[in-house]
């Protein structure tokens, strides 16, 4: 398994291969922390997942930030079209204090623990962090094209390291500081209806992903069964129908 970020490049080939459609935001590939914070970028170990908790959030996520939170926010932005914005391939404001032992499992890819708030570390040295837009008030919709990008653009990252699905996590698995994203309804994915929105489907729709080649896409819907087979007319039905077509002709 590979832990070097991922360079500009990678990431187009890892994105175009996953199917996931991307724009580049104008200085994405020298965006970062970290000469700021005097800290690199990776050994990288994990994926972790945001809402906005906004609306029209590229701006803050690339060059504005948030309030005693410089940009850039994330590494990727995931607007309701589904049409992924390169944010960052360098170090980003989006994780903050993890947990130690959740962060242990996301490297062993076990289950994720309860948070131990004793021990923690930077989240944002180690893992990728992509903004998924979303007020995140319980009723606003993850768009289908938007949930689907989702599972691509992690898939991604994780078929490019050789992770597996237990590699992504959310912020809310992760955070000592009570962060509750991401969350909400999704409108469907492949051939499922409108669910509600959880880290545990989410991995799963990954790893299902991850047993296919990059250019798999889920069926839209169910195939249905054949009709079962007629079984053969018995001696008594063969005689009422002849019986039938020969009063039938007597009455012409």
């Amino acid at each position: 398994m590979t832990t070097t970020p991922m360079t500009p490049a990678e990431w187009r080939a890892a994105l175009k291969a996953e199917g996931v459609k991307f724009t580049e935001f104008d200085g994405w590939t020298t965006r970062g922390r970290d000469a700021a914070t005097g800290k690199a970028f990776g050994p990288v170990h994990g994926v972790l997942n945001h809402h906005t908790a906004g609306s029209d959030s590229l701006r803050a996520v690339t060059t504005a930030g948030a309030p005693n939170l410089p940009p850039p926010l994330c590494h990727a932005l995931l607007p309701k079209s589904g049409v992924a914005v390169l944010v960052s391939c360098h170090r980003a404001n989006h994780a903050g204090l993890a947990a130690a032992n959740v962060m242990a499992a996301i490297v062993a890819e076990k289950k994720l623990p309860k948070q131990d708030k004793t021990s923690t570390v930077d989240g944002n040295d180690e893992l990728y962090g992509v903004e998924t837009e979303n007020l995140g008030n319980g009723r606003d919709v993850y768009t289908r094209a938007q949930y689907d990008a989702w599972v691509r653009w992690n898939a991604a990252i994780c078929r490019h390291h050789k992770w597996g699905a237990g590699s992504i996590a959310g912020h809310l698995e992760t955070s000592v500081e009570g962060k509750i994203d991401p969350a909400g309804p999704v409108e469907g994915y492949g051939a499922r209806g409108r669910f509600t929105f959880t880290m545990g489907q989410l991995r799963a729709d990954v790893d299902e992903r991850l047993k296919h080649p990059a250019s798999w896409s889920p069926p839209t819907a169910t195939t249905p069964k054949p009709p079962a087979p007629k079984p053969p007319a018995t001696t008594e039905e063969r005689l009422s129908s002849l019986e039938k077509r020969v009063t039938a002709l007597e009455k012409k």
